[in-house]
């Protein structure tokens, strides 16, 4: 009986080994094909003639540069001001490595970092920047203020030294209003954590903004809710019960700038005013969220004030979406914006016309 009862196993593991590799393709050896292209680099940080600013005369930095290979990387050398701080051969992407490569002990003055890239075939791909590191003191938050983005190489909050999250390939210019600035592109924009913005039921913000009306409409800062009941969700959101969206949209050949603001029950309009992006001039922004009114400025005067059913609600307002109307605010084609942006300034209050004034004034 034993003896039967072994085999009947052998049978049934055999019939459920052959059950299991139905429908699976066998494994073959493979060509793995062959060499054919150069590899690629492409430097991200520091970028050509970038200014890398910190507190500390003797700064930690990370570099960061892309590598690939259509075969395989066999090599990326690492050099600052002529000297080799890296050579790395082992890579866990064996035909891409997305670096973010540390050196602690960058001192003040200018530097060259160059990179070189190498195939297992033997070509390679090199690449350098020329870039200045400067002490500057650490930034001192005025009342009430909760971020700043001084945009200058580098997408983090002066205040809490948090980094924005980067969508798609936006970029910085020499000509911003103060050093570098923001520069949008197509399906671009930044994503932030609200978690120190919606500490109050006041919030404000300035900023500089050079428009490129091209498209038409865009999306500049929307804090909204996860629109979870609309028929076209995920791809259509337009939930404005809580939050606010500043925006803009044409008007003729101008730009009307505008805002909403949610407030639990309803919503609050505030068309705000109108600018001519055909000078090419840098235009200043502010608005205010007071618990009973909405207001906008523009270079330094009020547009225009809305009043509040109610203070402003938070509920659902877990991301700041910076020069886009993507991901909470896009049935209306709020999209990228491709404009220019400096010297954004946020806090949990309502500024006075005084204040935003101050704000314009300094840097006219």
């Amino acid at each position: 009986m034993k003896v039967i009862k072994y085999f009947f196993f052998i049978a049934l593991m055999g019939a459920f080994a052959i059950s299991c590799e139905e429908g699976l393709d066998p494994i073959n050896p493979g060509d793995p094909g062959t060499e054919q292209f150069s590899p690629e680099l492409t430097i991200t940080f520091p970028t050509e003639g970038k200014i890398v600013r910190s507190s500390d005369s003797v700064a930690t930095v990370y570099f960061k540069f892309l590598a690939t290979d259509d075969f395989e990387l066999g090599s990326v050398v690492v050099v600052l001001d002529g000297t080799e701080i890296g050579n790395v051969t082992s890579f866990v992407d064996y035909r891409r490595w997305d670096a973010s490569f540390m050196f602690n002990g960058l001192r003040d003055g200018e530097h060259t970092l160059a990179i070189t890239v190498t195939d297992l075939s033997g070509k390679s791909v090199a690449d350098t920047v020329n870039f200045l590191k400067i002490t500057t003191e650490a930034y001192v938050p005025l009342d009430g203020e909760v971020a700043y983005f001084p945009f200058d190489g580098d997408y983090k909050d002066a205040i809490t030294e948090t980094e924005m999250t980067v969508v798609g390939t936006p970029d910085f210019v020499n000509e911003g209003k103060v050093n570098l600035a923001y520069a949008g592109a197509t399906d671009s924009y930044l994503n932030f954590p609200t978690t120190t913005l919606t500490t109050t039921h006041e919030f404000s913000a300035t900023f500089w903004m050079k428009i490129n009306a091209t498209p038409d409409r865009a999306g500049i800062l929307i804090m909204s809710p996860e629109d979870l009941a609309n028929p076209g969700y995920p791809a259509v959101q337009n939930l404005r019960t809580s939050g606010f969206r500043f925006f803009r949209e044409a008007s003729g050949t101008n730009q009307i700038i505008k805002d909403n603001v949610g407030f639990g029950t309803g919503e609050c309009w505030n068309d705000g005013g109108i600018v001519d992006p055909s000078t090419s001039e840098w235009f200043h922004f502010a608005f205010t969220i007071s618990e009973t009114m909405s207001s906008i400025y523009i270079n330094g005067e009020l547009a225009r004030e809305s009043e509040l059913t109610a203070p402003i609600d938070w509920t659902g307002c877990d991301i700041l979406t910076v020069m886009s109307g993507v991901p909470r605010f896009r049935e209306w084609s709020h999209f990228s914006d491709l404009s220019l942006l400096d010297e954004l300034h946020m806090f949990s209050r309502a500024l006075t016309l005084e204040e935003v004034q101050a704000f314009y004034n300094v840097k006219k």
